[in-house]
């Protein structure tokens, strides 16, 4: 599917700092996201924490002759770090109804009450149930927020900068995951409260998601959508700068049109028309997850004490990854919008490929049940983890948001959106329920598993994955799903009334 169709559209816009202030201040959803997956993992790996929760865990990880690729294994630990996405996987079908009913603005500030809520009670739990209670709390927020910050962005941003804008929420996942990662080295050392002040920090990216959905616009597809068109219009001017929207507006006008008439968007995501983006937004969030890199990013630390580093090599070695994360997910923003979508993940799968099945042989050969990597073995391990999470950083990692968050047209946008969110929840819960536990029945073969996957996905990608750089986000049914050669015959079926009733 070729790239260029929709390069002649180009409505006005010009940058503004109030838009670049919403487009920021929604982006703390997904710095809150990224910093329970980071600090997650370097909580579990604190032996004050253990103590306290998990104390036969600590028993296993001080045993003189521990296995090393099952210390860690235990249900009840991986509970602390899964009961989170449980709990968003059934808070994305609410948020996707706040979303139409109430707006994306209400529903980030939603998230943002539930935040707040997550944080004061892991900060202070006494008893394991406190604190499976806050972590669904956070669950809840990440539910909301994973729903309403991706269509919020994509919906206010310009075209040709779609893709840039919806990756700040990836770019503050990240930023997320190095805080967290930060924080966690330092906290480590902070006994016998330091897990506390690790998991009670949460508060501040809570609070300026907080304050900052008061100030954040709703926007315009979403005052339309509910019949506000005066408003719409209005608040189209202010996140474009200008006065002359005429032409914008009536695309998203008779984008609204369409909607209205679809009282059942999940009803209409099950037709034939709807399979190409309700498959495609489905599928990139499960081979999101089997890339592997939750698997890494939550157990960063663990990950590495089984490679024979001590604690504080390994929280550090988390630093390390999480700021190799940030640094090329700005490189995403950079070439999103100029190479388009489907170079970025064929790319990645490719270098992602040849990074886990290198991992894979070192481990097998070197890594034994007892004993450690040597120190020349562990920093390649390192490195060719930092060239996993790079290639995914560019990629899947930002992609698998911006994708989902723009091919659904806006009658099912919502709907669609709620199913791709919550398919990541699930799979996000299932391999941080399963991952110790694999990586202990497994071992070293585990890097081959998601190898495995990583090559199902990119062949994925070459078939089926259309190219949506440079369309106009109501559009793409026209342009995207109409053009391309296998999903086009999905596009030719009256779908009770609607036929005819064309987004321009």
């Amino acid at each position: 599917m070729g790239s260029g169709e929709g390069d002649d559209v180009q409505f006005k816009s010009k940058f503004t700092v109030y838009v670049v202030a919403c487009w920021i201040l929604a982006a703390f959803g997904g710095l809150m996201f990224g910093y329970d997956i980071g600090i997650s993992g370097g909580v579990t790996a604190m032996d004050d924490f253990l103590v306290k929760f998990f104390p036969k865990v600590l028993e296993r990880k001080l045993h003189a002759k521990e296995d090393n690729y099952c210390k860690y294994n235990d249900p009840m630990l991986q509970l602390f770090t899964s009961s989170l996405y449980l709990a968003a996987l059934v808070a994305s079908f609410f948020a996707s109804k706040a979303c139409t009913i109430l707006g994306r603005k209400c529903t980030i500030f939603m998230a943002s009450l539930f935040f707040l809520g997550g944080a004061a009670m892991c900060a202070g739990a006494q008893h394991k149930w406190m604190l499976i209670i806050g972590r669904i709390l956070f669950g809840i927020g990440v539910g909301f927020g994973n729903e309403a910050v991706p269509v919020f962005l994509s919906e206010v941003a310009p075209v040709q900068h779609r893709g840039k804008v919806n990756i700040l929420f990836q770019l503050f996942v990240t930023i997320g995951i190095l805080i967290a990662s930060f924080i966690n080295y330092k906290t480590s050392t902070f006994h016998p409260y330091g897990w506390r002040v690790s998991l009670g920090l949460a508060v501040i990216p809570a609070l300026v998601l907080f304050f900052g959905s008061m100030i954040l616009t709703e926007t315009p597809a979403s005052l339309l959508e509910r019949g506000k068109d005066t408003k719409g219009k209005s608040a189209l001017k202010k996140i474009r700068g200008v006065d002359d929207v005429d032409a914008e507006y009536e695309e998203i006008k008779k984008a609204c049109e369409v909607a209205k008439q679809v009282k059942q968007p999940f009803k209409k995501l099950m037709k034939r028309e709807s399979r190409p983006p309700l498959i495609i937004g489905i599928m990139i969030q499960i081979f999101q997850q089997f890339t592997g890199i939750n698997a890494i990013m939550f157990y960063a630390p663990v990950l590495f004490q089984t490679m024979g580093f001590k604690n504080d090599a390994s929280l550090l070695s988390a630093v390390i990854t999480g700021s190799v994360n940030v640094v090329c997910t700005c490189v995403s923003i950079y070439a999103v919008d100029k190479y388009g979508r489907r170079v970025l993940l064929l790319e990645a799968c490719f270098q992602m490929l040849i990074s886990q099945m290198a991992i894979g042989v070192i481990l097998v050969v070197s890594l034994k049940n007892t004993g450690t990597l040597n120190s020349v073995l562990a920093i390649i391990v390192v490195v060719l983890v930092c060239t996993f999470v790079s290639s995914f950083a560019w990629s899947w990692g930002p992609l698998g948001w911006l994708i989902p968050s723009e091919i659904f047209p806006l009658e099912t946008r919502t709907a669609g959106f709620a199913f791709a969110v919550s398919t990541n929840m699930l799979f996000t819960f299932l391999i941080a329920q399963v991952f110790l536990s694999m990586l202990c029945t497994m071992r070293a073969y585990i890097f081959f598993f998601f190898s495995a996957w990583i090559l199902v996905m990119g062949i994925f990608v070459y078939f089926l994955v259309p190219e949506t750089k440079g369309v106009p986000i109501d559009a793409i049914k026209e342009r995207v799903w109409k053009q391309h050669p296998v999903w086009k015959k999905y596009m030719n079926e009256d779908d009770g009334g609607l036929k005819g009733v064309e987004m321009a």
